[in-house]
Formats: C-alpha cells, sequence, structure tokens
C-alpha cells in the first residue's frame, strides 16, 4: 500500500462515528471500510477516498468542493463518489465525508 494510502487508514480508524464497528476488507488494492457487509469508504492509493452516499445522496454529495463521480475501467460506480486528498487532509472534514457515508450505509440492509 502506498504511503498516502496507509495514513488514510489510519485516520479513518481515528475518526469513525461513535459506536460504528467497521471491519476492515482487503478491496481496490487497499482496505475498505465495511458495516456489516456494506462498504462505508475506501482510501485510494492516491490520498483521496471512495464515499460511499448512495444514489439519493449523490447528487449533494457532487456539489460539494473536491467530490467527483467514481470510474473504475470505464464504468461509473453508481451511488459512490472520489473525494480528492486535498478535500480530506484536515481531519474535520475527513470526518464529514466519513460520517456522511455513515448516514447512508445504517439505512442498509446487513448483507
Amino acid at each position: 500500500m502506498s504511503m498516502a494510502r496507509d495514513e488514510l487508514v489510519d485516520r479513518v480508524r481515528d475518526v469513525l462515528p461513535r459506536g460504528v464497528h467497521a471491519q476492515e476488507k482487503k478491496m481496490f488494492g487497499g482496505v475498505a471500510f465495511m458495516v456489516h457487509g456494506n462498504m462505508l469508504v475506501a482510501p485510494l492509493k492516491d490520498g483521496s477516498m471512495l464515499v460511499r452516499v448512495g444514489k439519493d445522496g449523490m447528487e449533494d454529495a457532487l456539489a460539494q468542493s473536491g467530490a467527483s463521480i467514481m470510474e473504475m475501467g470505464g464504468r461509473t460506480m453508481g451511488g459512490a463518489v472520489v473525494v480528492s486528498g486535498d478535500t480530506i487532509e484536515d481531519d474535520e472534514a475527513l470526518a464529514e465525508w466519513v460520517e456522511r457515508a455513515w448516514t447512508f450505509v445504517k439505512t442498509l440492509p446487513p448483507k
């Protein structure tokens, strides 16, 4: 894993909302944080982060500075955005994005 991703993984652990017990699963060449089998966030090798916001949360998430549509292999990933590393340099901003993902993921049934 890259140093930027390793550091971001540690920071995500530190800002997980109180009472959220996320499992860490190898995904996307790194680690994804999962809650009840649903992906919450995944730090990416360039220091950016994949954030699960749900299809209904896409418009609002994309209106935020530093957020863009997630593309993988030429296909867009519905219900998820990529947040640039610059945007989440601040722990408070990182925590807000993790909280946004948690707000959506806690509505999903366990897998």
